[in-house]
């Protein structure tokens, strides 16, 4: 490798490419490499020697947004406190990487027949598990499956994203919006 290869590949901030990545495919999921570069201010060529080609730009994407629930998942503290008090602080910090969220479901279709990665089991398995100590806190329902909240709490924040970035809903009413339906078909009615 030449000495002006290696020093574009170090000053090249593979996280940022990442980012610009995200930003644009969560908005255009059919956009080119072409245009992914451009987003990223990088030359096509400069993409290429980060990721091979788009299928590993979505696996990068993968890791990227893996990472970023589990950090999410560790901010909002879900195994302290109320199950749905919980759920109100998880959907709150999911609001950042929500759109890479969003996206990533979505692309991840493509990849059917493939083994799941490992981080999506390590998620659900955590989300999941609020659910299901919600359920035994007496605070949700038991005639729906945690497996089940938890898809319906990534569907939301799926769709809360692309409502978002629509303009069809205001940013500021995102985690309240999703939070509240969810809570509201989740928590078990008390019976008089």
């Amino acid at each position: 490798m030449s000495h002006s290869v290696y020093r574009c590949l170090m000053s090249v901030d593979r996280i940022q490419v990442l980012r610009a990545a995200a930003a644009l495919l969560s908005r255009k999921a059919t956009a080119t490499m072409d245009e992914v570069a451009r987003a990223a201010g990088i030359g096509r060529a400069t993409l290429h020697r980060h990721f091979a080609g788009r299928d590993a730009l979505v696996r990068a994407l993968e890791d990227l947004g893996l990472q970023e629930m589990q950090a999410a998942l560790d901010r909002a503290g879900i195994d302290t406190g109320p199950a749905d008090a919980a759920v109100r602080r998880l959907v709150a910090e999911t609001e950042a990487v929500a759109p890479l969220l969003s996206f990533l479901v979505t692309e991840n279709q493509l990849f059917e027949g493939e083994e799941q990665n490992e981080g999506w089991a390590r998620l659900d398995a955590r989300v999941s598990a609020l659910f299901r100590r919600g359920q035994e806190q007496g605070v949700f329902r038991i005639d729906l499956s945690p497996a089940w909240l938890c898809e319906a709490l990534y569907g939301l924040v799926g769709a809360g994203a692309w409502a978002v970035q629509d303009g069809r809903v205001a940013a500021k009413d995102f985690s309240y919006m999703i939070a509240e339906l969810l809570l509201g078909g989740a928590r078990r009615s008390v019976e008089k």
